[in-house]
């Protein structure tokens, strides 16, 4: 007999977040996958794109801003619950298994280490109603116990896929900024964990190469950094491009010198292991993640000092560009470890240990 999973998958809405990429890759993975005893469901804003996709593969649930409010929850009664992400606010009236995917509990330290603050507190109670938990990486998990008391019951740590797996002609973009000079590249969302200004301050002491950010920059820290730049005169050294498209985001991570990402809190990392598809040499922070998912083969910085990271990056270059044939392939198998159809396989596997 077919059970039913509810996956909460609203956030696929928005693909430029990592939230989006996740739970859209994640259900493309599913796609590739045979579940015939299993009915997927997918909660989503505007179920007919996602039924224009994948057909008849998944069974649709159109998302309302509604179910937020206890009194509007979901009530069909599924076999399974998959909240994709600890922050959602969407959950079901009543609960039969409750299965909750933690990316990370960065709202401890970001927002209050009192745990009877509204977020602690409802993420406690996502953990309790849990009949089994999964995390996208080791360090996910170790900071979720730091943190909270987790139930005596199953967990898993799956890693997320390589959300680069077609590679695209970038050969008719035109770069909305200078890529004349040999540029070094990072991408994310302009949030201070990602720690873009650390990178931005490097450039001070850095004129071999210009660099290029991508991402939502039109907020506080974006404007923080836009300061910098202007107060340094790193106008024509540092170039923001605002949020990019698959296209312009291949095109700069295939044709950069390197690629940074400094962030100082991270449940996973996406953008690094797209780098990685390209063979490029990676820079990262040795916080959190970073180090789980890069692996040896990456270079890290274990502090921000200006000077420093400098240093670290110019070193590695040489390293890097001294055994280049042999690092490119270390990276991009590194890279080739990463796959969303395997991750998908694995969460059926939880979902079939939490339901048979």
């Amino acid at each position: 007999m077919s059970k039913s999973v509810f996956i909460e998958s609203h956030n696929l809405k928005n693909k430029a977040t990592g939230l989006g990429t996740f739970n859209y890759e994640l259900i493309k993975g599913f796609s590739q996958l045979e579940f015939s005893n299993l009915e997927l469901i997918l909660n989503a804003k505007n179920p007919t794109v996602l039924e224009t996709e994948f057909g008849n593969k998944f069974t649709y649930h159109k998302y309302s801003d509604l179910s937020r409010l206890n009194l509007f929850r979901t009530r069909k009664k599924n076999d399974l619950w998959h909240s994709l992400n600890q922050n959602t606010k969407i959950e079901p009236y009543k609960v039969k298994k409750y299965l909750l995917t933690v990316h990370d509990v960065n709202f401890v330290e970001e927002i209050s280490f009192d745990m009877n603050h509204k977020v602690n507190r409802l993420f406690r109670e996502k953990l309790e109603k849990s009949t089994a938990i999964t995390y996208i990486s080791e360090f996910a998990k170790k900071q979720t116990h730091q943190y909270f008391n987790v139930p005596n019951i199953p967990e898993y740590v799956i890693h997320n896929g390589n959300p680069i797996t077609t590679i695209l002609d970038t050969s008719g973009f035109i770069s909305s900024v200078p890529t004349d000079k040999p540029f070094l590249y990072s991408i994310g969302d302009f949030l201070e964990r990602k720690n873009f200004l650390s990178i931005v301050k490097m450039m001070v002491h850095i004129s071999d190469f210009n660099l290029i950010i991508s991402g939502n920059n039109n907020k506080e820290y974006g404007f923080e950094i836009v300061k910098f730049i202007q107060d340094n005169n790193l106008q024509n050294r540092v170039f923001l491009t605002g949020k990019v498209d698959d296209v312009a985001k291949q095109y700069y991570l295939s044709n950069c010198h390197a690629f940074l990402f400094p962030s100082i809190r991270e449940g996973f990392g996406l953008p690094p292991i797209e780098a990685m598809r390209f063979g490029k040499p990676i820079f990262l922070s040795n916080k959190t993640s970073l180090p789980e998912i890069g692996g040896e083969h990456c270079y890290y910085w274990d502090n921000f000092d200006p000077e420093n990271m400098k240093t670290v990056l110019f070193d590695g270059l040489n390293h890097f560009f001294n055994n280049q044939i042999k690092m490119e392939t270390f990276i991009k198998e590194r890279a080739d470890r990463f796959n969303w159809k395997t991750a998908a396989s694995e969460y059926l596997n939880v979902y079939k240990k939490c339901l048979y």
